[in-house]
């Protein structure tokens, strides 16, 4: 029998009382301990922290909004062009073969956030999906969450 290793997860798993602060807002915490990885005017890249796949990242507008009509014309520009940017970092360094790029609005939606939109943008390969996910309600992730938090941030900082 092969055994997945992922002591990342045994915080979610035994967090009796969850963070109520909203993950995309403004923290004492700091960025790497956040997982954020750029900010741009009005957004921010962040990785997510209970991936789908491995560098399964998320952009943000700044301004807490639950929905696209908050948002302003130049917000609504600045987090598409970060989007851009998130997703051109995973092309050069994950190498996917191809993206889903969503946005779940509202609990029925699949929204885990619903206070605070936000744009998913997953990597996927040709093969990702396979019996684990069906049979076994497991995803394999096969790198650590600071181990990609480094690479992706290393790759942003050779961009500066």
């Amino acid at each position: 029998m092969e055994r997945i290793w992922a002591p990342w997860r045994m915080s979610y798993i035994s967090n009796n009382t969850p963070d109520q602060s909203c993950i995309f807002c403004p923290s004492e915490k700091g960025d790497r301990e956040r997982l954020i990885l750029a900010r741009s005017g009005n957004s921010l890249l962040m990785l997510n922290r209970y991936p789908y796949t491995g560098g399964h990242v998320m952009v943000a507008p700044l301004r807490h909004a639950a929905e696209l009509e908050d948002l302003t014309d130049s917000e609504l520009l600045d987090l598409m062009h970060l989007v851009c940017k998130g997703r051109a970092l995973l092309c050069r360094v994950v190498k996917p073969d191809g993206f889903n790029i969503g946005i779940n609005l509202g609990k029925a939606a699949g929204a885990g956030v619903e206070e605070h939109l936000h744009i998913h943008i997953v990597p996927r390969w040709n093969g990702d999906s396979n019996f684990m996910t069906v049979v076994g309600d497991v995803r394999v992730i096969p790198e650590g969450l600071l181990a990609a938090y480094d690479q992706l941030s290393a790759a942003l900082a050779a961009d500066a």
